[in-house]
C-alpha cells in the first residue's frame, strides 16, 4: 500500500468517526471503490463507539459528581430520555448516523447505562446498514450531490 493510499483510507476514517456522512462523500471525491469506502466509513464510526464506550463506562461515575441536579431537566436532555424509552438502542443506534454522529449516539447509549457490548453490536449494525445506504446514494448521484454541496 502507498502512503497516497494510506492517507485517503485515514482521510476516510477519520472524517466518518466524527460525521458519519462526511465518510462516503470522501470516498467518492478521492475515487475509491465503493465497498472500501463502506468498509473505511464503517470502521470510523465503530472507532469512536469503541473508544467512547470504553471511556465513557470509566468515566460516568465522575460525571455525576460534577453535575448539577439543575442541569438534568433541560429539554435537550427530555428529547434523549424520550427517545430512549421509545426506541431504546436500536432506535438510537438506527439515529446515529442519520442525526446524532458517532459521539453524540455512543454519548446517549453510555449515559443511559447500556452494556459495551450491546452498543458496539448494535452500532455495528447500524453502522453498516447507513454505510451502505448513503454509500450507494453518493456513488449513485455523485456529482449532483457535489454541486448540492457546492464543489
Amino acid at each position: 500500500m502507498t502512503l497516497e493510499l494510506f492517507l485517503k483510507y485515514l482521510g476516510v476514517i477519520g472524517s466518518s468517526a466524527f460525521r458519519f456522512t462526511l465518510g462516503p462523500i470522501g470516498g467518492y471525491i478521492l475515487k475509491l471503490p465503493i465497498y472500501v469506502t463502506i468498509v473505511l466509513t464503517t470502521i470510523g464510526m465503530m472507532t469512536t463507539v469503541c473508544v467512547l464506550s470504553i471511556l465513557g463506562k470509566k468515566a460516568r461515575p465522575y460525571f455525576r459528581r460534577f453535575s448539577s441536579p439543575g442541569h438534568l431537566h433541560t429539554p435537550k436532555n427530555r428529547r434523549k430520555v424520550k427517545l430512549w424509552r421509545k426506541y431504546g438502542m436500536w432506535g438510537v443506534a438506527f439515529l446515529t448516523p442519520l442525526v446524532l454522529s458517532p459521539i453524540g449516539g455512543t454519548l446517549v447509549a453510555v449515559s443511559f447505562g447500556e452494556k459495551i457490548s450491546r452498543i458496539i453490536y448494535t452500532m455495528l449494525i447500524a453502522g453498516f446498514l447507513w454505510a451502505i445506504v448513503f454509500s450507494v446514494t453518493i456513488y449513485t448521484l455523485g456529482e449532483e450531490i457535489l454541486r448540492f454541496l457546492g464543489r
